[in-house]
């Protein structure tokens, strides 16, 4: 569909369009389907969907999902099946600064199982995730 091969997918190798961010195109389109699923998932409970980036752009969440009574859960996408300590760093810090209004953290992977973190963050499949 986008006239791209499996190298421009993985590599940003220059066998098709230029991908506008970094990372590789897999990495986008990955991060695209995550946040259409959760905004389909979302809207059926009410809930709405944004994205989390501070003023000085040190500190960035992929999706804060909001619920009306403004309690959230925050999502990081990693086109990983494995997660690390800088993975989490950022919805960390949203803990941090929300408390109690941050309802969970979630980190959505490439991975074959979910699970919790010591930390507690959740790890999930995309292929998981569902209503």
């Amino acid at each position: 569909m986008l006239g791209i091969g499996a190298d421009g997918l993985i590599d940003n190798a220059p066998t098709g369009p230029e991908v506008p961010r970094d990372g590789t195109l897999l990495g986008a389109l990955f991060e695209s389907l995550a946040a259409l699923s959760l905004r389909v998932y979302a809207q059926g409970l009410d809930a709405g969907v944004a994205h989390l980036r501070t003023h000085s752009g040190d500190r960035e969440v992929d999706m804060i999902v909001e619920r009306g009574d403004g309690r959230v859960v925050a999502v990081e996408v990693k086109l990983s099946q494995a997660v690390n300590d800088r993975d989490v760093r950022h919805v960390r810090w949203l803990a941090q600064r929300i408390g109690d209004d941050l309802l969970d953290a979630i980190i959505l992977t490439t991975g074959a199982e979910a699970y919790r973190r010591p930390d507690g963050i959740g790890v999930v499949p995309l292929a998981l995730l569902g209503p």
